[in-house]
């Protein structure tokens, strides 16, 4: 487990939250997932239980409890970004009449601070104050700058976070830096293999569109 902080007992508890963010996981699922010490690992849960910040489901797996919800909830509502953003992401959202999501960085993570579903049955749904890996999918891309997405203005994935999705995005600028990712997602059978040519110029509009509303 890398050391983040200086509180490392703090750093070992977000290490098996962070693992539980991705998925039902078992007490042994998290020692070989943060590679602390099986006791250890099993005090913080316990712990973090205790605080509502895991819970176990009907298979004793620990999942993320109740409390994180009200904590993403109560952390996007105090982001001025997510309601100056959510006129452009309605818009965005309706003329895709795909889901729309709004990211920001978190160390390694990023998290969905605005989400918006699509009224298709079948559709991508991303709660808002979810923490999701910065490496896999669009949003991520686009968060850790990476010269080709910047150049061309935006980023795509398929498959890659989740199987069957796809998803395009676009950074969020402010002053000179990029402050946000905006994104499009559905599956892959609506989107197709080539999302970005189907939405790449709405996404970027409403990217300018957020800006706009920024300053």
């Amino acid at each position: 487990m890398d050391r983040i902080s200086d509180v490392g007992v703090l750093d070992k508890a977000m290490a098996v939250i962070a693992a539980v963010e991705r998925q039902p996981i078992a007490l042994a699922g998290l020692v070989s997932a943060t590679g602390l010490a099986r006791p250890t690992v099993y005090r913080l849960a316990v712990a973090l239980e205790a605080h509502g910040l895991l819970r176990r489901d009907e298979e004793g797996r620990f999942v993320l409890g109740a409390r994180v919800i009200a904590l993403g909830r109560a952390a996007a509502d105090a982001l001025p970004l997510r309601e100056l953003a959510l006129p452009a992401l309605r818009e965005l959202r309706d003329n895709t009449q795909e889901s729309v999501q709004l990211y920001v960085r978190d160390g390694d993570f990023r998290i969905c601070v605005a989400s918006l579903q699509s009224p298709h049955g079948l559709r991508t749904i991303v709660d808002e104050g979810a923490a999701l890996p910065l490496r896999a999918g669009s949003g991520g891309a686009v968060l850790l700058e990476r010269a080709a997405v910047l150049e061309r203005g935006w980023a795509e994935s398929v498959g890659e976070r989740e199987a069957g999705v796809a998803s395009v995005s676009a950074p969020v600028r402010g002053h000179g830096l990029v402050i946000a990712a905006v994104s499009v997602s559905g599956p892959i059978e609506r989107l197709t293999r080539t999302p970005g040519k189907r939405y790449a110029r709405a996404v970027m509009a409403a990217a300018r569109a957020i800006e706009r509303a920024l300053r």
